[in-house]
Parts: C-alpha cells; sequence; structure tokens
C-alpha cells in the first residue's frame, strides 16, 4: 500500500467520516428544532388534548396502583369529592379558553411566519387572561372545597399551614388536613400570588429576529438550507481523501460511497433506535422497574402523559432518520456508479 492510500485511508477514517456523523445529526436536529411542526403544530395538539389528559390524572391520583403516599392520596380523593373535574375546571376558568384561544392562535401564527406564509411581526403571547385564570372564584371555591374535604388537621399540620400562609415556607407541599378555613383561604392565595407573581405578562416570541433579507420569507425553510452548507465541509474532505488516495475514477467513487455510508448509516441506526428506545423507555419500560429518584405523582404523570414526549420524540428524531436516509442512499448510489465504471 502506497503512502498516498494511506493518507487518502487517514483523513477518511478520521476526518471525513466524523465530520460526516456530525454534520449529519446536526442538520436532523436543526431541521426538527425549527420545524413548525415541532414549535407550532405539535403544542397545538397537545393543548387540545390536555383537559382530557388532566382528568386522567386526578382519576388516576386516587388509585393505589399509582399513589403509593397516602397523604398525596388524600388530596386527589378530596379534590374528586368536589363534584368538579379538571376539565370542569380549566373549562369554568377560562384556562382551556386561552390555551385554545390566545395561544392557538399565537402559534399558529408562528407556524405561518416560519413557512413564509406571514411577514416576520412580533408574536405576542398575552399570559395575563391566564394569570387572571388562576386567581378566578371558581379556582378558590375549588380549592377550598378539597380543603374542606380533607381531614381536621394536628398542631405540626396547623403550623405548616401558618408557616405557608405567613409565606416564610413558599417551597413546602400542602399538609393533607382541613385548618380553620380562613387560615386556608389566606395560605391558598399566598402560594397562587407568588406563583403568578413570576410570570411575565406577555412573552414576545421574535424578541430580537429581524427579518432578512426579506420581510416574508421561510425562517424554518432558510435556517434549514442554511445547515445543509455544512454537508460541504465533510464532502471537501472526502474529495481531498479520495483524490489522494485513489487515481481511477472507479476507485474514487468506491471510496466515496463507503465513507458516506460510513458516516451516515450509523447516525440512521441510532437515531431511529433512540426514537423507538424513548418511546418504550417513556410509556413503560424502565420506569415501571425500578424508578427510587421519582416520586408517585411524577410516575403517575409521567404514565398519563407518556404520549407528549412519545410524539415530541418522534417529531425530533424523524428529521435525523431521513437526512441520514437520504446521505445514506447517496452513498449506495456512490457505489453503484463506481460498480458501473470502468476506470
Amino acid at each position: 500500500m502506497t503512502a498516498r492510500k494511506v493518507i487518502g485511508i487517514l483523513i477518511l477514517i478520521f476526518m471525513a467520516i466524523p465530520i460526516l456523523f456530525g454534520v449529519t445529526w446536526a442538520v436532523g436536529l436543526i431541521k426538527a428544532s425549527v420545524s413548525p411542526k415541532f414549535l407550532s403544530d405539535l403544542p397545538r395538539e397537545i393543548i387540545d388534548k390536555l383537559p382530557e389528559s388532566a382528568d386522567a390524572i386526578f382519576t388516576a391520583g386516587q388509585d393505589k396502583d399509582f399513589i403509593e403516599d397516602s397523604e398525596t392520596r388524600v388530596w386527589f380523593q378530596a379534590a374528586a369529592k368536589t363534584g368538579t373535574s379538571m376539565r370542569e375546571l380549566m373549562q369554568t376558568t377560562g384556562i382551556t379558553g386561552w390555551m385554545q384561544g390566545e395561544l392557538s392562535s399565537s402559534l399558529k401564527r408562528i407556524g405561518e411566519i416560519l413557512r413564509g406564509e406571514s411577514p416576520v411581526e412580533p408574536v405576542m403571547i398575552d399570559m395575563r387572561p391566564f394569570k387572571k385564570a388562576l386567581l378566578d372564584p371558581a379556582m378558590d371555591k375549588f380549592l377550598e372545597g378539597t380543603v374542606a374535604n380533607l381531614p381536621p388537621c394536628d398542631e405540626n399540620g396547623l403550623k405548616a399551614w401558618r408557616d405557608l400562609a405567613s409565606g416564610s415556607e413558599s417551597g413546602r407541599d400542602l399538609p393533607a388536613c382541613n385548618p380553620d378555613p380562613v387560615l386556608a383561604r389566606e395560605a391558598l392565595l399566598t402560594a397562587r400570588n407568588h406563583a403568578v407573581r413570576d410570570m411575565h405578562d406577555t412573552v414576545d416570541v421574535f424578541e430580537g429576529v429581524h427579518p432578512f433579507p426579506s420581510n416574508r420569507f421561510g425562517i424554518a425553510r432558510a435556517v434549514t438550507a442554511a445547515s445543509y452548507a455544512m454537508f460541504l465541509i465533510p464532502a471537501l474532505f472526502i474529495l481531498l481523501g479520495v483524490l489522494i488516495g485513489e487515481s481511477t475514477s472507479a476507485g474514487r467513487l468506491r471510496w466515496s460511497g463507503i465513507a458516506v455510508l460510513a458516516g451516515s448509516v450509523p447516525v440512521l441506526i441510532m437515531a431511529f433506535g433512540i426514537e423507538k428506545f424513548s418511546a418504550w423507555l417513556v410509556q413503560g419500560g424502565i420506569f415501571r422497574w425500578h424508578t427510587p429518584w421519582t416520586s408517585d405523582v411524577g410516575h403517575m404523570v409521567l404514565d398519563k402523559l407518556s404520549w407528549i414526549p412519545t410524539r415530541c420524540m418522534d417529531t425530533l428524531f424523524s428529521p435525523v432518520v431521513g437526512v441520514a436516509a437520504v446521505i445514506s442512499v447517496a452513498g449506495i448510489v456512490l457505489l453503484a456508479l463506481a460498480s458501473s465504471s470502468k476506470n
């Protein structure tokens, strides 16, 4: 084996193939992360199904199979005794209306801008209706009714409620007991005020984004197209390696095909495997075997909302699989051309 061939192989193995591997991952993830499907369509799908999932969570919270901690289960059982479901509460307070109206419209607008159907302009998500919903009298009634269905407090429970009402223990869990109504109302209001206070009134989605070269262009397509330019880097190293290591056109095509496949097929296998494995992991898998670091509530929420991360993973990794598949096909074409070439 000549020195030129050795140098060519080293360039392909240690430079061209690793760079192609990384660029394929990067382009696929960039394509996914800026796509309207990931940024607007998927969140709107989640919004539509969220009330149904909230009801499923509160129903499961009363079941010993999901919640082993008796105090946590008491809270869910007390909430159920109010006769108001989470779907009804979200509807009454206006949370559902805000999500399906203001929030969904903003997400739709984001998708239109990313596709280039609308000019790039500020998209403000108004959080004030959501903040108002959290302080709605119907929310007060539901929370106070829930507390009224709890067992009476002992001295330790009363002290915990007083600390929460004073704001000195704002991060502490509410004790599963019923203090006097005035103290309960004060503590609940304090906790909600802290949560509402930390929220912004509005969120500017495209803050700092300046349209170029025109006021109407597909951001997703522009970013994705720009990311494809990164393939020039591994292409140049592949070209350098095959020009140094091979002198015939057939050999250069063969080396190029092998290098392209070596850099893309592992990405294809890994992305597809991660997508399927993560879906299995979230929907059951290892979380059902051994989860000492998760709470009962976290386990239950994960179980009832497992479709959300599954859909997210599918939306995120499918473009990586697609990009890797296209590059792999290019490698096969190069090998086919090498086989048919006479020189």
